[in-house]
């Protein structure tokens, strides 16, 4: 369903620098670069969807909105875990540590809440947590 995510920055050499550890950690490599874009995913495979940080290029400040959010899916609940930690070392902030949220998601679903240093919202998230430690 989705082809492409698109967020803005005000500075996309740390938008870059936050970016591609998280992208390693989940198998995903740089696919393409500019002065005013960057962009990850599989570049062996044009069915995955890719992943943009640009300037706006209507060249006024990106902003954030309340209650827009993406979610990575990712394997394991350990998944979750090392890519909230590495957000956090790499600039994030903290919106909900890991765990399980069996109150609103049911009690597999393991996830991780953080914000990018421009403040856009991101979620890791494991659809079967306890099956995968």
């Amino acid at each position: 369903m989705i082809g492409y995510t698109t967020i803005g920055t005000a500075d996309l050499g740390r938008a870059k620098a936050f970016y591609d550890p998280l992208f390693d950690r989940m198998g995903l490599s740089q696919c393409y670069e500019d002065a005013q874009v960057v962009s990850w995913g599989d570049p062996d495979d044009e069915t995955v969807p890719l992943f943009y940080v640009c300037y706006p290029f209507d060249e006024r400040p990106a902003t954030t909105g309340n209650g827009t959010m993406i979610a990575f899916r990712v394997k394991s609940a350990s998944d979750v875990d090392r890519l909230y930690e590495t957000a956090l070392r790499g600039g994030g902030s903290d919106e909900g540590a890991p765990g399980f949220r069996p109150e609103r998601y049911g009690d597999t679903f393991y996830v991780a809440y953080v914000r990018d240093p421009d403040g856009n919202k991101l979620a890791f998230a494991c659809y079967d947590g306890k099956a995968n430690p």
